[in-house]
């Protein structure tokens, strides 16, 4: 219902009350969004609930990097990671999410935006020297930009990884375009960054 107010003064009281920041991420706003997300995926849920449930997501999201500001976590930066919805796409919900959860473990996000070329991805890449590239696609006549995108990236990056996300993926579909990692879900993605960048 896009109740951000309602949705920031709850994060509040929580935090005022001793719930870890971490924690109400994992245990509260991440199944909310997942929940959403299956909404959505069963036509039971529309694109201005999706959007109204990522503002108020949002509004939860900003109380908790304020609180980690004021606590001096958000100073830990684990690395840095490029974000992008490829070329053709215009959707960035997903990535969004993917963004602020990012962000709120303590990584340097790169938000290229959408409908972004190939090699404006590259560009970024070596102009940033990240390890790490995140690729959202949400309809199916542009998960062919992203195959070419990890295409070029794999050749001119290489020792680059590449995770990738969004409506129309799979598993199988992710490894026939040679993707290193497949995230279902947001939180999957922040899971496979923390063990990169903990492994590095």
């Amino acid at each position: 219902r896009g109740l951000k107010s309602e949705a920031a003064a709850s994060t509040r009281r929580l935090l005022a009350d001793g719930r870890e920041a971490l924690e109400l991420i994992d245990q509260e706003l991440v199944p909310a969004l997942d929940e959403v997300g299956r909404g959505f995926e069963a036509g039971t849920l529309f694109l201005p609930q999706l959007l109204a449930a990522a503002d108020a997501a949002s509004a939860a999201f900003e109380e908790i990097k304020a609180h980690l500001l004021a606590h001096g976590n958000a100073a830990r930066k684990l690395g840095k990671i490029i974000l992008a919805t490829v070329q053709g796409d215009i959707h960035e919900i997903g990535k969004n999410i993917v963004r602020v959860l990012l962000e709120n473990y303590g990584f340097e996000v790169i938000d290229l935006g959408k409908d972004v070329p190939p090699e404006t991805v590259l560009e970024a890449v070596r102009h940033h020297q990240v390890r790490l590239v995140g690729l959202s696609a949400l309809m199916t006549t542009t998960v062919g930009a992203m195959e070419r995108t990890i295409a070029l990236l794999h050749r001119e990056a290489p020792g680059v990884l590449v995770m990738v996300g969004g409506a129309v993926l799979t598993q199988e579909y992710a490894d026939s375009i040679h993707a290193d990692f497949y995230g279902k879900h947001a939180m999957e993605s922040v899971r496979y960054a923390l063990r990169i960048f903990q492994t590095a």
